[in-house]
């Protein structure tokens, strides 16, 4: 959802068209020569694999996508560069001039989880139509799906505590505002970032850092500033010089209507607690306790018994919990025996020897519960649906005949998230190294 957008505020929609590689125009031309690049062709995103250790997947960045292949499109300063640098010939630039995607896309909806093998995309069009938008494609799921995994581990390690995205420093300008966005769907609850904030319209919060802090001649100063500028209820940093000390001038500045304080570094779990204790002996007991510096799923979860109200987490988030891609790949694994719009299509995948094998044929999705409604496998076939599994399937239609369909409120696919991951195994939420919690189960047809 593109808040900007929707209230009428200039939002500058630049073109995606160069969001590619050399040889998706390469391949066109040679496409186009050939005349195979009008064959009907079915592409599917998916991974081979978790990242290791992790138990499930979270498709993120999908609104993102719609948005990318709406704008696909080759102006004329696109195609003078592409001609200026011989990429590609003029029968070529003339096809690309008129390039819109008039394909069909399916795909897991944004917020569901996901596994290996699973098809979170499928691409289906003409071999021309549909090539150009691989690297666009995967370069936003592959970014966004590893954010919101890591946040949505970080979400079940705080057990309901509010977290703060706080990662724009730690990364690139625009990767900040996609990483904010992939952090709500993953289960933040704001930004620090007001770009994430302005675009997609997640809650933005943040008051004040430590050169504030040092640049007034007192530490109380400094906290008498921003109270008479932002209220009691305002967050005071007080780890800039003594703990304690700045505990007890905040509440003698702000009283015990102070509406919280940050601590930014030392022993978190430590001056959680002499923190709070304090407070409670000022008076200040509704006060609350929000934590910073260099936090990931692992040091959220060992907090879990410190009385801390909120976290905000940064640099490991923006870059997935060391896991900074979903290693998504777009594979071609369908494509048709002729070149007329009903020729039907046939299964295809690359069968050679060292690996990065792929199943082929145009798969559907579903997964399959146990007799508590929990759910126990991915199942994927390329046959007729189960008649077991037909109330279980997983893709949606986003884009028919090249317009979207699925465009949702940046909140649907979080909450869709919330649901998601609760109807899988408890051990989904384990935080210690183990497989994908689901199997992928595939059934397909005898091999001819």
């Amino acid at each position: 959802m593109d808040v900007a957008g929707e209230l009428g505020l200039p939002v500058a929609v630049p073109s995606t068209a160069l969001f590619t590689d050399h040889y998706e125009l390469t391949m066109l031309q040679a496409a186009l020569r050939h005349g195979t690049a009008h064959r009907r062709c079915v592409f599917e995103v998916f991974t081979r694999r978790l990242p290791e250790g992790r138990r499930y997947g979270v498709v993120a960045g999908t609104g993102r996508v719609l948005d990318a292949v709406e704008n696909f499109r080759f102006e004329e300063g696109v195609l003078d560069f592409l001609r200026e640098r011989r990429v590609v010939d003029e029968p070529t630039l003339r096809w690309l001039a008129d390039y819109r995607f008039q394909g069909d896309i399916r795909g897991y909806p944004e917020g569901e989880v996901y596994f290996p093998g699973s098809p979170v995309l499928q691409v289906e069009g003409t071999f021309a139509e549909c090539v150009l938008l691989e690297t666009v494609i995967l370069s936003i799921l592959n970014h966004d799906s590893a954010v919101a995994a890591a946040a949505s581990r970080m979400a079940v390690a705080a057990g309901g505590r509010p977290l703060i995205e706080m990662g724009a420093r730690r990364t690139h300008e625009l990767s900040a505002v996609a990483a904010a966005r992939a952090a709500y769907v993953g289960g933040f609850s704001s930004t620090s970032d007001l770009a994430a904030g302005f675009r997609y319209g997640i809650p933005t919060v943040g008051t004040s850092a430590h050169a504030f802090t040092l640049v007034h001649d007192t530490e109380r100063d400094a906290f008498v500033a921003q109270i008479a500028s932002m209220g009691r209820g305002t967050t005071l940093l007080v780890d800039t010089y003594d703990v304690a000390a700045a505990v007890r001038a905040a509440v003698d500045v702000a009283g015990p209507e102070l509406g919280a304080v940050r601590i930014d570094s030392g022993d978190l779990l430590m001056l959680g607690h002499r923190v709070r204790r304090q407070l409670d002996e000022l008076g200040a007991r509704d006060t609350r306790i929000i934590v910073t510096s260099d936090l990931d799923e692992y040091a959220i979860a060992s907090l879990a018994a410190a009385p801390v109200d909120a976290y905000g987490v940064g640099t490991r988030l923006v870059t997935g919990s060391g896991h900074p891609t979903s290693s998504m790949v777009y594979k071609l694994v369908a494509r048709a025996d002729g070149d007329g719009p009903d020729a039907p299509l046939r299964p295809v995948a690359k069968r050679s020897l060292g690996g990065k094998l792929s199943v082929a044929g145009a798969k559907w999705a579903a997964r399959r519960p146990d007799a508590e409604g929990v759910a126990e496998a991915e199942v994927l076939g390329t046959g007729p649906v189960p008649p077991e599994l037909a109330g279980h399937e997983l893709r949606v239609e986003l884009v028919r005949g090249g317009k979207v369909l699925a465009r949702e409120p940046l909140d649907v696919p979080r909450e869709r998230h919330r649901r998601a991951r609760a109807g899988l195994p408890l051990s989904a939420t384990q935080l210690s190294p183990g497989d994908p919690v689901l199997p992928t189960e595939y059934v397909l047809p005898p091999a001819s």
